[in-house]
């Protein structure tokens, strides 16, 4: 396994909603935050939060380290996209992830299971 972990925004999501399983939800309550720049847009940009999930979003954002789109991150998203039919943010969320040697966690296990090199986790099936 690799040195730590990086939360996917499902991941984050479900933590968030209270829809991991126990062994899931445990993992999660000890580790560190640890998110892409993408997941945190992803989570604070969606449409419809009210100003309660907002805060709740917000608290949850500022514990968190939160890796930036730096240009390493950048240029093997770029090689990921060339290689694996694979949407944007999830490209970066990959790239960030491998770039770091962190285990990504996601319930999208397909999404990314075509990277090669990338270990990946799914908090549901613990």
């Amino acid at each position: 396994m690799g040195k730590g972990y990086l939360m996917d925004t499902n991941a984050v999501i479900d933590y968030l909603g209270d829809k991991l399983p126990p062994k899931g939800s445990s993992l999660m309550d000890k580790l560190p935050i640890t998110i892409s720049v993408v997941t945190r847009i992803e989570v604070l940009g969606w449409y419809g939060i009210n100003e309660d999930q907002l805060k709740r979003l917000t608290s949850f954002m500022n514990d968190a380290i939160i890796y930036p789109l730096e240009e390493t991150y950048v240029e093997r998203t770029i090689l990921l996209r060339q290689r694996n039919k694979i949407k944007l943010p999830d490209a970066a969320i990959a790239a960030t992830a491998l770039v770091e040697g962190l285990t990504l966690i996601t319930r999208n296990m397909g999404d990314f299971s075509n990277i090669s090199g990338l270990e990946i986790i799914n908090p549901h099936d613990l």
